[in-house]
């Protein structure tokens, strides 16, 4: 991965359980699926993708810092729940000068209204929801263009 620019991919809480949780409203898609077809699609853009998932509020926060220190192009994240709630994940997100794209599987505006509020878009460059499992590759593409 060092030999080309890195693109951080965060995800948080239970989105471990993809392809098993709410197939109706995530896909059926798991998260080692997505990760293979943004390993792909970012090779073909010339950059490398780390992707990581954790239940913890506190390791997202530590990766986004990990994300300035070590210069990535840009950081993904869906936060899963932590996006309504989570102000220090904002916080951290505004403190780092690495752009970062906030995505959804789901569109939460959609959804029940406790996800119309988000903590990580206040803070993000873009948002892209509502594609399913395409919208990472949709925020991928962003990325890339920077």
């Amino acid at each position: 991965m060092a030999d080309k620019p890195v693109i951080f991919v965060l995800n948080g809480p239970n989105l471990n359980l993809l392809g098993t949780r709410e197939p109706e409203i995530y896909g059926s898609d798991t998260l080692d699926d997505i990760a293979d077809r943004l390993e792909d699609q970012a090779r073909g853009l010339g950059f490398a993708v780390d992707m990581r998932q954790s239940n913890h509020e506190g390791h997202l926060i530590d990766w986004l810092h990990e994300a300035q220190a070590t210069a990535a192009k840009a950081v993904l994240i869906n936060a899963g729940g932590y996006t309504h709630t989570s102000i220090a994940i904002h916080d951290a997100i505004k403190s780092i000068n690495v752009p970062v794209f906030e995505v959804h599987l789901s569109d939460p505006e959609a959804r029940e209204e406790f996800r119309h509020k988000s903590y990580i878009g206040m803070a993000a460059k873009q948002c892209f929801a509502g594609h399913g499992a395409k919208s990472y590759e949709l925020a991928l593409d962003a990325a890339a263009k920077l």
